[in-house]
């Protein structure tokens, strides 16, 4: 299955006034009430300013893959650069952002995920800041969207509030986590709200809907509105983002470096572009961040060619890996020599059903959280309330900003292909994309599967690593060599694994049943994009249409 696409009739569209127009089923009385007018006048004209540039920068990853496609590989930027030489730091980090020792993320459209994202877990222990996500744990429908959009504001405002059956959820506005929201990344299209005929960014429409809504609410309180940017690949697309920050700041009448950002990288090519990424937002910078699982995504992406680059089992690829241990250790070095936050990674446990799972998880996790406090880092994610305690008590400093480890400015980041590559790795990989389909066609985006969160940059890992086997014909350790015809008869077998744990696990007849006919539509659109002939560089490109 190619990447999802769509087709748009001019018949299905309603103009909004200013070049923007909007598709009928998305106009809901929930989408109107955040799209007002100086919301949309803002949109235009913020597209129409941006858009040829984003698609100028969206053309050039094209053209840097074609490059790596040909055997080259990602090299760092000259060491005379402004960015690497300069005498320069980031904005001082305010006030309400230099306490960030564990962040919880989860998907932002979902009320009661929030509201217990912000609030204290049964054990009493608060993460410092919870990131509200609109990017890999929340599938892009346009219900998801906007129902994103609905929560941030609520939780910015601190009135927020969920009930299921006799319960309600509500916030402690007195003792919550500090509020983050990542918005998407820049290749995505917003399919449901156009400009001018063509689709909107939809981290621009995230990130102006939710500034517009919450900016002076944050800034009464005396708090900052700070976010998450995702995907970034090149310090050049950092300067667009930058360019976003500073003109939508001047159309809300508000001073440059109002708002500060926090940037994942989790691209190899950015892994090599972190001081010039930095320099790029140094008036917005809060911090970088070492998204780890979407790095390994990009690793096999950038060199899904390279035949002496092939990966190992996902399971193996871990922070002690020498390329991803170089590239944690640089984010510390750089960010902190600038001033700015390095944040460690995802640690993707869920706790268990069992209390002996639970002990084995929760070591797992602190053992992980330990690595990254030593290793310099200022705060790390967590997936799941219950390892919020765990995760505090490795780093028991405000920050580490302080530290400065030697750790080489320029080291090796390019991944071997040393390690096993087995059927049990395959098998793995299969499992997840049955699993975390079954989610996305229920429009979940994350799902905790085999004991993990599997989210959508986990599942890329599995879908990119097992058409590179294909790709190369890599021959496993028992001696399979891995075609689709090997692919589609594991994902055969592992559907018959996953009904027969339908059936022992749900005791309702019709119930199991309707799970089996659920998995059983996952399983095939999960083989296909599996089986697929060419790597698309990401699952979906657009949201869905409303």
């Amino acid at each position: 299955m190619d990447t999802i696409t769509l087709t748009q009739k001019e018949t299905d569209l309603v103009d909004l006034g200013f070049n923007v127009q909007i598709r009928k089923n998305a106009l809901t009385d929930r989408a109107e009430e955040v799209l007002t007018e100086p919301v949309i006048k803002m949109l235009s004209a913020l597209h129409q300013q941006l858009q040829g540039r984003r698609q100028k920068l969206l053309q050039m990853r094209n053209e840097r893959q074609k490059t790596f496609d040909s055997g080259v590989l990602p090299t760092y930027e000259p060491e005379d650069s402004a960015a690497a030489s300069g005498n320069w730091s980031v904005a001082p980090i305010p006030q309400d952002l230099l306490k960030r020792r564990v962040e919880i993320t989860g998907p932002v459209n979902s009320a009661k995920m929030v509201i217990n994202m912000l609030s204290r877990n049964s054990d009493g222990e608060r993460a410092d800041m919870a990131m509200l996500d609109f990017e890999d744990s929340m599938k892009p429908s346009w219900n998801n969207v906007v129902d994103g959009f609905h929560n941030v504001i609520g939780a910015v405002k601190g009135d927020l509030r969920f009930e299921q059956k006799d319960k309600v959820y509500e916030l402690d506005n007195n003792d919550k986590a500090g509020v983050m929201v990542r918005v998407r990344g820049l290749h995505l299209d917003e399919s449901n709200l156009l400009i001018n005929g063509e689709p909107i960014s939809g981290g621009l429409l995230d990130l102006v809907v939710c500034f517009h809504h919450t900016a002076r609410e944050y800034l009464n309180q005396n708090k900052t509105p700070k976010y998450y940017i995702p995907k970034c690949e090149h310090y050049l697309e950092a300067r667009w983002w930058n360019d976003l920050f500073i003109l939508l700041q001047q159309h809300m009448g508000l001073p440059t470096g109002t708002l500060r950002a926090t940037f994942l990288i989790e691209t190899l090519t950015a892994a090599f572009q972190i001081e010039e990424l930095l320099y790029e937002i140094r008036e917005h910078a809060a911090g970088l961040n070492t998204g780890r699982w979407d790095k390994i995504f990009s690793d096999i992406k950038v060199l899904k060619n390279h035949p002496d680059r092939i990966m190992a089992d996902r399971a193996t690829i871990n922070m002690q890996k020498y390329w991803m241990e170089n590239y944690a250790k640089r984010i510390v070095r750089i960010c902190h020599a600038r001033g700015a936050f390095a944040m460690g990674g995802m640690s993707a446990f869920t706790p268990g059903k069992t209390k002996e799972l639970r002990q084995i998880q929760t070591e797992k996790v602190t053992n992980d959280k330990a690595w990254e406090s030593q290793l310099g880092h200022d705060g790390c994610w967590v997936s799941h309330p219950y390892f919020i305690g765990p995760a505090l008590e490795q780093f028991p400093k405000e920050n580490q900003l302080d530290v400065h480890p030697p750790y080489p400015k320029y080291p090796d980041l390019i991944p071997s292909s040393e390690g096993p590559k087995t059927m049990d790795g395959l098998r793995t990989n299969v499992r997840v994309g049955i699993g975390y389909m079954n989610g996305w066609l229920q429009d979940i985006g994350c799902v905790a599967w085999d004991n993990l969160m599997e989210d959508l940059a986990t599942l890329e890992i599995s879908r990119a690593q097992t058409w590179q086997w294909k790709h190369h014909r890599v021959i496993l350790e028992t001696g399979e060599k891995v075609t689709n015809e090997l692919i589609s008869s594991i994902f055969a077998e592992e559907l018959e694994k996953i009904m027969a744990e339908v059936d022992e696990d749900v005791s309702d007849k019709q119930t199991a049943e309707h799970f089996k006919t659920q998995f059983q539509e996952a399983a095939k659109v999960a083989e296909e994009i599996f089986t697929q002939d060419k790597l698309a560089d990401f699952l979906s490109m657009s949201s869905d249409p409303a």
